[in-house]
């Protein structure tokens, strides 16, 4: 099970009811867009952390949903318990509310966050211009002593917020407080507000910890419930993304991350990717995009379908964008608890998805229970062997001695146009995989051969697993 290290960055983590901003806070601070923002409340439900650099030192920053008193709808206990939980684990706490007016949100949540005042800035959101300077000062009557009104959306006074924030982190690491939070991740918010048994660890016990860890990126995608979520959290062993039937859950990408073997894995769950047809909203069109893009950050692929439904049309749509990249594929085969037992069942759902899936037949096939671990363990080395082919590399003398040898057993077919000839090949990069042919006459050179030269490298050199690319040039 992974250790948080004595030497991690403070957690920096932003509060609030809904709609005061905190997501765009979150991006000004990071410098890029990675929550998404959105006039919606409640946009944001799963905690998204990324590391920041603030006057020169390194923070784990934490967005969070909103705090709301009225929870009727469905995900808003676990949207709330999981924002307590966060904030249990802060180091220092950004409390945003608006400029131009406090609810009975607001006050609930200062009340209760008092208690932790000498970790807690308070940010006075949306002061958009000088106009608006004033009104900050009405907020120092609830008694915080670190108080600074910003522009989230236009930049205004943010970097008097982050040389507030350093100057604070610096008082909390003379006076020993850095890294207290870190106790949270095992009590969750159960001293803040009574909201139910936080999960327990995944499977820790899997995963060992490697000298000189090598870093990957591995991203969970498929439809809607199909356990990515569930996934999510069993290989990171904590419970990183909310896991409900209710479809479009995830909206953000949500980062968690294990130690296996010598790998470490930096783990993106992602929302589930429906047919453009069915994606009506704003907020999940944003959520989809977010999803494929998280494809171009990772080098493998973890494709989770439900083994009840089977294989879609939308999961070979999937899997093709992955392929086009050059990323590693496994097909997760999720629920696998859920089936009744048949003889040979992996062998004849194996095929079938070969027969549905022709161009990703290199693609390994992993049934699992997220649920209950099952299959757990073979995914995780089929994650590790992935990733080792997609990084292998052939010296050129090797591959020439070898296509040699494989024009010895069969030539490309001849045109009436003339002989072809492949004369020598090169491997040119790899995540993705890509080696360069050079034949004699590149028009109508047969892809039969293609597919034969692709075979045999996948055999012979330890590639068999993994997506790779054929360029073809002329070479007289």
């Amino acid at each position: 099970m992974n250790e948080k290290s004595s030497s991690a960055p403070p957690t920096l983590v932003i509060v609030g009811r809904p709609n005061v901003g905190k997501s765009t806070l979150f991006n000004r601070v990071l410098g890029r867009r990675r929550a998404i923002t959105d006039p919606t409340p409640g946009v944001t439900r799963d905690p998204i952390e990324a590391r920041c650099t603030i006057e020169g030192r390194n923070f784990q920053l934490i967005d969070t949903g909103g705090f709301k008193l009225d929870r009727s709808e469905g995900l808003d206990d676990i949207v709330v318990r999981r924002s307590l939980e966060a904030i249990e684990r802060a180091s220092l706490i950004l409390l945003v509310v608006d400029v131009m007016g406090m609810t009975p949100e607001d006050e609930a949540f200062i009340d209760l966050l008092r208690p932790r005042a000498d970790r807690l800035i308070l940010v006075v959101n949306k002061v958009d211009d000088a106009n608006r300077d004033d009104l900050v000062w009405n907020f120092h009557r609830y008694g915080f002593s670190r108080v600074v009104g910003v522009s989230a959306e236009h930049g205004r006074n943010v970097g008097e917020l982050l040389s507030v924030v350093a100057e604070a982190a610096g008082a909390a690491s003379v006076a020993g407080g850095t890294e207290s939070g870190a106790a949270g991740e095992a009590s969750g918010g159960a001293a803040l507000e009574a909201q139910g048994e936080p999960a327990g660890p995944g499977e820790g016990a899997l995963l060992e910890k490697g000298e000189a860890a090598r870093e990957l990126s591995v991203a969970i995608l498929g439809k809607p419930n199909t356990g990515k979520s569930t996934l999510m959290n069993r290989l990171s062993g904590a419970e990183r993304s909310i896991v409900s039937p209710i479809p479009g859950t995830t909206r953000d990408v949500i980062e968690g991350g294990f130690v296996f073997r010598n790998l470490k894995v930096r783990l993106l769950d992602t929302a589930g990717i429906r047919r453009k047809s069915r994606v009506e909203e704003r907020l999940e069109y944003y959520s989809v995009h977010r999803a494929i893009r998280s494809i171009e950050e990772a080098s493998v692929v973890l494709l989770v379908i439900d083994s009840v439904e089977s294989v879609t049309d939308q999961d070979k749509k999937i899997a093709s964008l992955a392929a086009r990249r050059g990323r590693g594929i496994i097909l997760v085969l999720n629920k696998w608890d859920r089936l009744a037992p048949v003889p040979n069942q992996r062998e004849a759902i194996t095929d079938r998805i070969r027969f549905l899936f022709p161009a990703l037949d290199f693609a390994p096939v992993v049934p699992i229970s997220a649920l209950t671990g099952e299959g757990v363990p073979g995914l995780l080395t089929t994650i590790a062997q992935v990733w080792g082919e997609l990084h292998r590399r052939v010296d050129t003398p090797k591959l020439n001695q070898a296509l040699k040898r494989w024009n010895e057993r069969y030539l490309p077919h001849s045109s009436a146009s003339g002989s072809f000839r492949a004369r020598y090949l090169t491997q040119v990069g790899t995540l993705p995989l890509r080696f360069l042919l050079f034949v004699n006459r590149r028009r109508g050179f047969p892809a039969t051969w293609i597919e034969y030269l692709r075979n045999n490298l996948r055999k012979e050199f330890g590639m068999a697993h993994v997506p790779l690319e054929i360029e073809i040039r002329e070479r007289e």
